[in-house]
């Protein structure tokens, strides 16, 4: 079952497709609303239907377009390092949806900070706008009814249905399919998963120091992470760029502003090298051993303090500034484009942004940087194993307000505008003669998409090249946005792809792997309710020691076994029980 990770995504990226999707299960837009709903896991195409005036249009290759204006109401996730703006609605991608769609989106911003949270406030409230993008968990919602089961509906989506078709994409969907054989949340599908998050570093640092990372981090561990680490500080203290008491790793993505409380981004690489769920992959702590065929409470195990024990090393040894579980991303960013850090987490999206600080606090020409492919813990496994990505609910007020039949033209915008080729390249791309256009690849003589001469754009990893005309194709206009841009095929998904980030996916694919997803299973409604019952205290408790643990504010020597009393005391036995008796009933 084990996969290496993309392994055609380089030569995808550089290889145009030279055939359409095929017109199976292609709906006119005179389809009617039949009703029938389909399973959970299947996502079946319309079956054709006597003509229907509809008001409006929609179908595989077609634009959606309604006849008459109409407002949809969203929410939105609002990221402080490319903060909305009104231009986005006068003439940037919420502009251009209404022109192209005759649909105005009414955006309720949140800040990203506090997504998640005041989301769920506004959803239980019955405050919730229609749509609402950008979500990990659908848990919460599910047995509330504030919701829809969106698998009830998916039929009614063609460009949904054929991506769900062609790739294959059931036993994916499935690990979100519930008691009741639906699932909730549309997720964003990828024909390929993606290691996108890992670490960039000061390379003419680390080369003065005496460190070749491209040779090192093949087969480089943790362990072996911090050892060179060490020598980098120690040659860093020696120029006179820091001193001994001083650290040289201040992470963001785990802190106040986007750790959650649960350590982030950088908890979750580390613990999944670990094979255990950690940081933002915390989830209620419970993990599949395919050796014995059960499930287990991960975050007690021999594995887990393992990897808060290498984690704690980093902080322990003067590595890794305690501070990056608790301070806002702009402080860490800041740290490093001063030159006071030489390792920071990173992902495509933010490549460019990165570079441009750098620029700033240190100038060009002044630093090189190196996209590693982390460490290993105990295992070759990248962090991501699903092709599934965060996801669209739709509130069931949407449903009762609106009636099927205008519900069911909403649902045929949502799916033209996160699931269609169209509307994919719209807002990752803009406009194409306006801010994009085809060129031909000097290299390979392909076909490929390129920023038109006034603009770059750092979500998409382009960067600056004229910065006496060129502008932000993301902070300006709001497209290459994470409201709208995840999933996709190979090609859609690397269309944008540097040299560098070629280099680095052919990496990660060529010395890590992919873990099989966990075995699915159903839970009824009352074993749902009683997860998150038990799940909230004991995984704030989770939480809470697991920091403890690595910052050193508890013993990893001394406290671990009252830590694994305290979690027992939360009911982890009853919910390991209660995963192994929901499992055996599976299968």
């Amino acid at each position: 079952m084990k996969k290496k990770v993309l392994s055609l995504v380089l030569c995808v990226a550089m290889v145009v497709s030279l055939t359409a999707c095929g017109n199976k299960g292609k709906e006119s837009s005179n389809n009617n609303n039949n009703t029938t709903a389909p399973t959970a896991t299947k996502a079946p195409n319309a079956t054709p239907v006597p003509e229907v005036k509809l008001g409006y249009e929609f179908g595989l290759d077609k634009i959606f377009h309604s006849d008459e204006p109409v407002t949809y109401s969203m929410l939105f996730s609002d990221a402080a390092w490319y903060p909305m703006v009104d231009r986005w609605e006068t003439e940037g991608v919420f502009a251009k949806i209404k022109e192209l769609t005759n649909v105005t989106l009414d955006v309720t911003k949140i800040d990203s900070g506090d997504y998640d949270s005041k989301k769920a406030l506004l959803i239980n409230a019955g405050q919730s706008a229609y749509i609402i993008p950008k979500t990990y968990d659908e848990s919460a919602f599910v047995d509330g009814g504030a919701v829809v089961a969106v698998s009830d509906w998916v039929q009614y989506m063609p460009n949904y249905t054929e991506f769900y078709d062609k790739y294959s994409m059931e036993a994916d969907v499935k690990t979100i399919v519930r008691a009741d054989n639906k699932y909730y949340r549309l997720p964003g599908m990828k024909e390929s998963s993606l290691q996108d998050y890992t670490f960039l570093i000061r390379n003419d640092i680390f080369k003065a120091a005496g460190y070749d990372v491209a040779a090192l981090e093949k087969d480089w561990t943790w362990d072996d992470l911090y050892d060179v680490l060490v020598g980098v500080k120690a040659y860093m203290v020696s120029k006179g760029m820091c001193k001994e008491s001083d650290y040289i790793w201040s992470d963001l993505w785990c802190g106040t502003e986007s750790g959650q409380g649960n350590g982030g981004n950088l908890l979750k690489l580390m613990g999944a090298s670990y094979d255990v769920p950690s940081g933002w992959a915390v989830a209620d702590g419970m993990q599949y051993d395919a050796a014995t065929d059960k499930w287990y409470f991960a975050s007690t195990s021999d594995n887990y303090k393992q990897f808060v024990t290498v984690a704690n090393k980093y902080i322990a040894g003067g590595i890794l500034d305690p501070e990056t579980f608790t301070q806002d991303d702009v402080t860490a960013n800041n740290k490093f484009y001063r030159g006071e850090t030489a390792i920071i987490s990173v992902n495509r999206s933010q490549y460019t942004a990165w570079h441009q600080g750098l620029d700033e606090g240190i100038g060009k020409g002044n630093y090189e940087t190196y996209l590693t492919v982390y460490p290993k813990g105990n295992n070759k496994y990248t962090s991501e194993n699903t092709r599934l990505e965060n996801g669209v609910m739709i509130a069931s007020k949407a449903l009762k307000e609106l009636g099927e039949d205008d519900f069911i033209k909403m649902l045929r915008f949502v799916d033209w505008l996160w699931y269609s080729d169209a509307g994919k390249t719209l807002t990752k791309w803009g406009v194409e003669g306006e801010h994009w256009n085809y060129v031909t690849d000097a290299a390979t003589g392909l076909k490929v998409k390129a920023l038109t001469e006034n603009w770059f754009c750092g979500g998409l990893g382009i960067p600056v090249t004229d910065e006496t005309k060129q502008k932000d194709l993301r902070l300006e206009l709001g497209y290459a946005g994470g409201n709208f841009w995840y999933g996709g095929s190979n090609e859609q998904l690397t269309d944008n792809f540097t040299p560098v980030m070629q280099d680095y996916y052919a990496r990660v694919a060529a010395d890590r792997a992919i873990k099989p997803l966990n075995p699915s299973f159903a839970r009824t409604e009352d074993e749902n309710d009683q997860i998150n019952l038990w799940k909230t205290p004991l995984i704030d408790n989770v939480n809470a020691c697991t920091l403890k643990f690595v910052t050193g504010q508890m013993s990893i020597t001394n406290d671990w076994d009252a830590y694994v009393a305290s979690c027992k005391n939360l009911n982890s036995d009853k919910l390991e029980d209660l995963y192994n008796e929901m499992y055996s009933r599976s299968k």
